[in-house]
């Protein structure tokens, strides 16, 4: 849409109709048109002044030279006859000789040249004209002559009248050299004008060219780079957060068309953010009435660890004592019905804390601090000693474990959880062995606690981290189905993930990884200051 147009009834002009696109490739054509007009006038000015020049160098000047060496053919003619009449030394016939070879061979010369141009033909037809004249009426009657009756006097008739008719022949070649000497002067007169001209075309070119290029910048600035401007004017103002201010361009047809998309954008964005404002609003009430239904479970669990489980110690308590008072009384159906009531409560103080721990997990992160792993692991050997014991199981450290940002309670029951399962599960007939592996990935430690003991199904992978979810009956193994549940929710909370490796070929292999502190070091846990010892064994049993 454009805010520029007239009405809704009037058509845009062409400069509105017209696309970006369609506005460069004009102003390209333009420049064409101006290059080509230049081109072409700069290529007539450069054919005349060629013209002018091959008329000078190949044709005039040529034929100036040419002109001299027919002058100089005929003076070695007139030398030499000259010497032979004052003489009579036939050695000075042959220059006379050498002369009318030459005569020949210029007037050829000069005449392909000149053609049929004039004066300049006239001028070459009376000279040989003279030159013939000379030579039949005075150069060969002094030669007969002179061989005839010998030498003569330089003051004698025949001499004196040779002389006199060369004069005449000279007087025509003075004649010729100067129409030479003026079609010179005109071709470089003319050669002079036409490079004035071209000079003076190609600064006329050179600043057409520049007001043609300024002209032209000045109107893709208007109908182009001014409407662009706006546009993105309008688009920062839009994105600085005023969501409600309209843009309305004009110009090329595309750039109005941009607009027009932007502006419908801007539209859906105001609507989009209304909704999004009443969801954060009803989000807002959901949170509020989230913390309140927190704060009455955490009430709750409260009770739940307080005051729930003093009513089953009682019921305990008074089983055995029931049971003590009336023992003479009692058979042994009744005395099973009082275990069976004594385990059942034992069992939901049991389930209670588990809850109690399994609620607790992530409430607080604010007092979070860098907890060492190896720590945490000890306190959970600490805290499984006799079960270590009993089972005769061997823990082994593969290297020491890195220090995370977390919680060191929290982080030790998933270390108790993990080996207790393992001491758990174990295989009877084999030697519990248990290993404890840790590896840098990137920004994430990779921990494995793997076992020899009696595995898991691959089919069960998800299944055994769901919570009260058990594989096996209570008769088998005791628990209530809440530890690996409990380990995945720290874990979890600790920014990591942990799951069952279902390619272990023997036993039980769980991985989990947690994020790296942000000050660690960028090395893996094997090249941890203590890795230069001994990896650490704990073995009990």
């Amino acid at each position: 849409m454009s805010g520029r147009d007239a009405s809704p009834g009037t058509r845009p002009g062409i400069a509105s109709r017209l696309s970006v696109q369609r506005w460069v490739h004009l102003i390209l054509a333009v420049f064409v048109l101006i290059v080509c007009a230049g081109g072409l006038v700069g290529g007539l000015v450069q054919s005349r002044i060629s013209d002018r020049t091959t008329d000078l160098v190949d044709r005039i000047q040529p034929a100036r030279s040419s002109s001299f060496q027919l002058q100089n053919a005929l003076l070695e003619q007139e030398t030499g006859v000259r010497g032979f009449a004052l003489t009579g030394d036939a050695t000075f016939l042959r220059p006379y000789e050498e002369g009318m070879r030459d005569e020949s061979l210029r007037l050829a010369r000069v005449r392909a040249l000149v053609g049929d141009e004039q004066p300049f033909a006239d001028d070459l037809d009376r000279i040989a004209a003279a030159a013939r004249e000379w030579r039949g009426q005075h150069a060969e009657p002094l030669i007969a002559a002179v061989r005839r009756d010998g030498p003569a006097s330089e003051s004698s008739a025949p001499i004196r009248q040779s002389k006199d008719e060369f004069d005449t022949l000279r007087r025509l070649y003075k004649a010729q050299q100067a129409h030479l000497d003026a079609a010179r002067d005109v071709a470089r007169a003319d050669l002079g004008t036409a490079r004035t001209t071209r000079d003076r075309v190609f600064i006329a070119l050179v600043v057409g060219f520049l007001a043609a290029v300024v002209a032209l910048g000045l109107l893709l600035h208007r109908m182009v780079g001014r409407p662009l401007s706006r546009l993105a004017a309008a688009s920062d103002t839009v994105r600085s957060g005023a969501f409600r201010n309209r843009i309305e361009v004009g110009g090329p047809s595309d750039v109005r068309a941009v607009a027009a998309a932007v502006e419908d954008m801007r539209r859906r964005i105001v609507g989009e953010l209304a909704d999004s404002q009443e969801r954060e609003q009803l989000l807002a009430e959901q949170a509020q009435e989230l913390r309140r239904s927190n704060a009455e479970l955490e009430q709750f669990a409260y009770v739940a660890s307080h005051d729930l489980q003093e009513p089953l110690r009682k019921v305990a308590s008074f089983c055995r004592l029931l049971e003590k008072r009336c023992a003479q009384s009692l058979d042994d159906r009744a005395r099973q019905y009082i275990d069976y009531a004594v385990d059942g409560a034992t069992r939901m103080q049991v389930l209670i804390d588990d809850l109690l721990a399994f609620s607790r997990v992530g409430r607080v992160h604010d007092k979070w601090k860098p907890v060492g792993l190896d720590r945490t692991l000890d306190r959970a050997l600490a805290d499984l000693a006799l079960v270590v014991e009993e089972s005769g199981a061997t823990v082994v450290r593969e290297s020491p474990l890195p220090e995370v940002n977390g919680d060191a309670t929290a982080l030790s029951m998933v270390w108790q959880n993990l080996i207790g399962n393992a001491v758990k599960f174990r295989r009877p007939d084999v030697p519990c062995r248990i290993t404890v592996g840790c590896v840098r990935e990137g920004e994430d430690w990779h921990f494995c606690v793997s076992d020899n003991g009696i595995g898991i199904a691959p089919e069960f992978a998800q299944k055994v981290f769901v919570i009260f979810q058990r594989l096996h009956g209570r008769d088998e193994y005791e628990g209530t189905g809440i530890g690996l549940a409990l380990c995945r929710k720290i874990v979890e909370v600790h920014g990591g993930r942990i799951w069952l490796d279902e390619e272990s070929l023997e036993g039980t292999r769980i991985r989990f990884t947690l994020p790296v502190s942000p000050a660690a070091p960028a090395r893996s846990a094997a090249e941890h200051p203590l890795a230069d010892s001994a990896a650490g064994q704990v073995g009990h049993g």
